[in-house]
């Protein structure tokens, strides 16, 4: 299944969540048991240097099993670092290894003024 595109609005310096289910063609929530799962952010798609890194494993994702949710938080030290617009994926790991793109898009920044 091709990669769903949404446009990731942040806002620099404060806190971040989103919360998505993953579905299947039919509507049926997909089963995350096992599954990890990692998003990066780079001002563009072909650039080597990373934004910002997060994962399961940073605790920033937290993958609901059967229920098929991900949910997504951002730190305000984390989108304090963010500067520009940019690009973003979220990917699962699934447990034979193979990698599975869920979702894609770009990162549309609300610059902070109160610093």
């Amino acid at each position: 299944m091709p990669a769903g595109k949404y446009t990731l609005r942040i806002e620099q310096g404060a806190y971040c969540a989103r919360s998505l289910t993953y579905k299947d063609a039919d509507g049926v929530p997909v089963d995350l048991t096992g599954c990890t799962a990692r998003m990066q952010i780079r001002d563009y798609i072909e650039d080597a240097e990373v934004k910002l890194s997060i994962s399961t494993e940073s605790g920033n994702i937290t993958l609901g099993g059967t229920a098929g949710t991900i949910d997504i938080e951002i730190l305000t030290a984390q989108t304090a670092t963010l500067t520009t617009d940019g690009y973003y994926d979220l990917e699962l790991i699934l447990p034979s290894g193979e990698v599975e793109r869920i979702l894609q898009g770009q990162v549309l920044l609300d610059r902070e003024v109160t610093r």
